[in-house]
């Protein structure tokens, strides 16, 4: 009985542990650290990474042989040691670049050893021979290769190089306890290069480890005469772009578990011609701040809080990149809520993990804390993985221990309720890595034990009661660590229900944008139906529009602003997720405002899927709420993406005028708020339709022009409303036409 319990003990003990383990090391965390940076390599916060990289090696012109610089020699010499010391279990990668300047971004590639080497199978030996007896000379995991050419034979004999690279490898005698040498290169984000010229996609394939997409640097301020996004993960007016990139590898059959998503630790600086010309594309006359334009994080965080005067960078999640300017200073770079942003798409899109560059230019960790996703709890996490180490005696006299108190309390003790028992035994909520029941593989998504979440709501009282809608009450909980929660329970009376919720759980699960809420898990124990959101701390959108005193905290700008979330969080499900979803229930009510009135698109339990290739569909069920419903799903069933441009129109009719649209206006109080507005509109009194308290005199976007736009997403006919990529445009460029819009929907008048 004693050895069973000691077994169980250890199972439960080192599974988490072990689990975690395999997790990290399947999951790549990777950066650069550059020999002449000035970091010291004893400052590496190890603990954050999988791999480190240590650059640069070079290549003999001569002999063909890779050597490591003279310079660099002392750094490269314990660099491994040092780094273990934090996180014994990270890998160690030695990076090879191939160019002049020893400068990743530098395209000015040695083209005449480039060729030679490649070209000649005894040049090829030299160089791959060595390349492996360097790594393994100075304690490294692994090889990193770095190639810049744009000669297509050069590209031709690389397949050739990799090839025999990947059979050296494999056939190294190898000292006990040696692991195999991990292969990795770096590529550009498209799997062509000049003049379409293409990488030998199946070599790379079958012989690195993974291939790291260069995902930046694709504007700088040397070479183009306007202001452009050097990383940006979409751009919906152009293919340069990383999510473009990277679509072109998946579509080339490169499997996307040996893709790995780059990720800058710097960004570009413009001086603009004119400081009141600042949007993307502007023209500019060269860098700012620095001789070539580059500022690493770090240089950027600190100009921004010396030198900004209170200005401060905005993130974009259209484009998915942070922009600062100040008089004609124009800079653009990743801060935290665009690297969260691109890991959520790696993890999204199936990628191997990520790869930063570089670290020194990191501002205190905070970068790779939020690529880590988890903070400082990754390192903890880190912290237990050690303790596997600790010698075995040890832990099995402590299990032991444990394991005869637990048998002897539990045989002597009689509890006294077993709701007692529950909450006594609850420290945090359990991770179910299987199927999570009946709701797909939302693997990450934590399911909460009933009694967790009876104790954050205070037993669901009253006092933490945040509202009700059509699937049931709203609480507001708080876990043992401080994080606030929403969570939303199933009434009895709802007339959602087993459909609907798993539903949410499977879909809301594969959706990651900074305009959409976050759900954190789920609860089906004592047959409830539960879901666990992040908490909005200023609850939804129409407390305010229809408030008379807060409607007043909503000015036009932060309207604007607000507007604009909304859209890109359409866009997102429409355009940009690996599948269009149609939400089906956008209100006021459903768009949820952070701490600082930023929105959220919540609610997807009426949400539908579809496949890229399919653009609408048919159901007998008709859902949503009644003036947010477009008039070919009340009469047909029919729904598409012109459903949620319809209900899009009505919100923004709202926003701009703060009226309800299950109200009656007019002379006579006999039309609808949509006839009402076309009515104003027509007769170009369209200022009377408008919210008295707005003021777009320093706006670019004016109140009337998102009026028209309005006005065209609810337009009777779906083939006659825009898209809402179209709808994005409109909003954002103030040159664009506006078609004239036709009756709403459900009018009374002909026409």
């Amino acid at each position: 009985m004693a050895s069973k319990l000691i077994f169980i003990f250890l199972f439960i003990f080192l599974s988490p542990q072990l689990q975690f383990l395999s997790e990290a090391q399947n999951w790549v965390q990777a950066g650069y650290w550059i020999s002449n940076a000035e970091m010291p390599k004893k400052d590496i916060n190890s603990a954050l990474f999988t791999h480190l990289l240590c650059g640069f090696a070079d290549v003999n012109s001569s002999t063909y042989q890779l050597f490591v610089p003279s310079a660099s020699e002392p750094y490269f010499s314990n660099f491994s040691i040092i780094v273990k010391r934090k996180n014994p279990f990270v890998k160690t990668l030695m990076s090879v670049l191939i160019a002049a300047g020893n400068s990743v971004s530098d395209e000015n590639v040695n083209g005449s050893v480039l060729s030679s080497m490649v070209s000649d199978s005894t040049k090829r030996k030299s160089f791959v021979d060595s390349s492996i007896k360097t790594a393994r000379r100075y304690g490294f995991d692994g090889i990193d290769f770095i190639w810049r050419s744009s000669n297509s034979g050069n590209l031709a004999q690389m397949g050739i190089l990799l090839d025999e690279w990947r059979i050296a490898i494999n056939s190294e005698p190898r000292q006990p306890g040696e692991s195999k040498l991990i292969l990795t290169i770096n590529v550009l984000y498209l799997p062509t290069i000049e003049m379409g010229i293409p990488y030998p996609i199946d070599s790379i394939h079958r012989n690195v480890d993974w291939a790291q997409i260069r995902s930046y640097d694709y504007h700088l301020p040397t070479g183009d005469n306007f202001t452009g996004l050097h990383a940006a993960l979409y751009d919906p007016s152009s293919d340069v772009n990383t999510d473009f990139g990277i679509r072109e590898w998946l579509n080339r059959g490169f499997p996307p578990d040996k893709l790995v998503l780059g990720l800058p630790y710097h960004g570009w600086a413009w001086r603009l011609v004119s400081p009141q010309d600042n949007a993307i594309g502007a023209p500019s006359s060269g860098p700012a701040v620095t001789m070539d334009g580059s500022m690493g994080y770090k240089h950027i965080k600190s100009f921004i809080r010396d030198y900004g005067y209170g200005a401060a960078s905005e993130y974009n999640a259209t484009y998915v990149v942070n922009l600062y300017w100040y008089k004609n200073v124009w800079i653009n770079f990743d801060d935290v809520e665009t690297v969260k942003v691109k890991i959520a798409y790696a993890k999204e899109k199936g990628l191997a993990g990520y790869c930063a560059f570089q670290l020194s230019n990191d501002d205190n960790w905070a970068l790779s804390r939020a690529a880590a996703q988890e903070g400082d709890n990754q390192e903890n996490k880190h912290q237990l993985l050690l303790k596997i180490i600790l010698p075995v005696s040890a832990v099995l006299v402590i299990l032991v221990a444990v394991a005869v108190f637990v048998l002897y309390y539990f045989r002597r003790r009689k509890p006294k309720s077993e709701e007692e028992m529950v909450l006594r035994s609850i420290g945090s909520p359990r991770i179910e890595t299987s199927a999570a029941e009946n709701f797909g593989s939302d693997a990450h998504l934590l399911v909460f034990k009933f009694a967790y979440i009876k104790a954050a709501t205070n037993n669901f009282d009253s006092e933490t009661k945040l509202g009700e809608g059509g699937y049931g009450p709203v609480y507001k909980g708080k876990l043992p660590r401080g994080q606030e929660i929403a969570v939303k329970r199933l009434s009895a009376s709802s007339s959602q229900g087993l459909v609907e919720f798993q539903n949410e759980v499977s879909l809301t699960a594969r959706l990651q944008h900074v305009n959409l809420v976050r759900l954190l898990g789920y609860c089906t124990e004592k047959e409830e139906k539960m879901l666990i959101y992040e908490y909005m701390p200023n609850k939804s959108l129409d407390l305010y529009l229809f408030d008379p005193i807060k409607r007043y905290r909503l000015d036009w700008p932060r309207r604007m602003r607000i507007i604009e979330g909304i859209t890109q969080g359409l866009l997102y499900l429409q355009e940009y997720s690996n599948i269009t979803v149609i939400h089906r229930d956008l209100k006021a009510s459903n768009i949820l405002l952070d701490d600082e009135l930023n929105p959220k698109i919540s609610d997807f339990g009426m949400a539908r899927l579809f496949k890229k290739d399919v653009y609408e569909a048919n159901t007998g069920r008709i859902v949503g709420t009644y003036g947010y419903v477009p008039p070919e799903y009340v009469t047909k069933g029919i729904y598409s993406m012109k459903y949620d441009v319809y209900s899009f129109g009505v919100l923004l009719l709202q926003i701009i005028s703060g009226k309800r649209n299950a109200c009656y206006y007019g002379h006579d109080e006999n039309l609808t708020l949509l006839e009402y507005a076309y009515e104003l509109w027509i007769d170009d009194r369209g200022a009377e339709f408008i919210d008295s308290s707005l003021d777009d005199s320093s706006s670019p976007c004016k109140i009337m022009r998102c009026m028209q736009i309005a006005l065209l997403c609810v337009q009777k006919d779906p083939d006659d409303r825009p898209s809402m990529l179209k709808v994005f445009t409109m909003l954002k460029t103030d040159s664009m036409d506006v078609a004239t819009p036709k009756r709403p929907a459900f009018s009374v008048k002909a026409g």
